[in-house]
């Protein structure tokens, strides 16, 4: 049903976190748009479960030193890791924030063979759009509360042409 199903690794079940308004009897939504990512972690429900989730790791540690964030920049999802790290950096304001921002490679090409792992085309001018705009506000707001922001792609240009 979800990702994790497919990973070889066990994990824990408090740390998997489903989004139930993006998924839908197997197939999931998109959350395409930053704002969209924003919004969901304005929603009470959704902040104390993510809190809850947190707190539980965090109470385990004998000496927390700081997070690691690992988020998708290219998608709505970029909203959603800058409300974590905002959340992160609130709560824990003395403990470091390390954060990941990956976005995906386009293509790869071998010599005469290309393999397409995403589909930009450049007649989808209004995704292509969102995929700009989650990725420069992810920066601003992921950098803003991180003690170390890091943009990290195969793609030279992070996938922005």
């Amino acid at each position: 049903q979800v990702w994790s199903d497919y990973l070889n690794v066990q994990l824990h079940p408090r740390s998997i976190y489903v989004i139930q308004q993006y998924n839908h009897n197997g197939y999931s939504g998109r959350l395409e748009a930053f704002g969209q990512g924003e919004r969901l972690l304005q929603e009470q429900g959704c902040v104390e479960e993510l809190e809850d989730r947190l707190h539980f790791y965090v109470e385990e540690c004998d000496y927390l030193q700081g997070f690691q964030v690992l988020c998708d920049l290219h998608s709505g999802f970029s909203g959603v890791g800058a409300k974590v790290t905002e959340l992160l950096y609130d709560e824990y304001s003395g403990k470091g924030i390390l954060t990941w921002g990956l976005t995906p490679l386009s293509c790869i090409s071998f010599a005469s063979l290309r393999i397409h792992l995403l589909d930009f085309s450049p007649q989808d001018s209004q995704k292509n759009f969102y995929r700009l705009m989650n990725t420069v506000l992810g920066i601003v707001h992921l950098s803003s509360h991180s003690s170390l922001f890091c943009p990290m792609s195969l793609n030279g240009s992070l996938g922005l042409k």
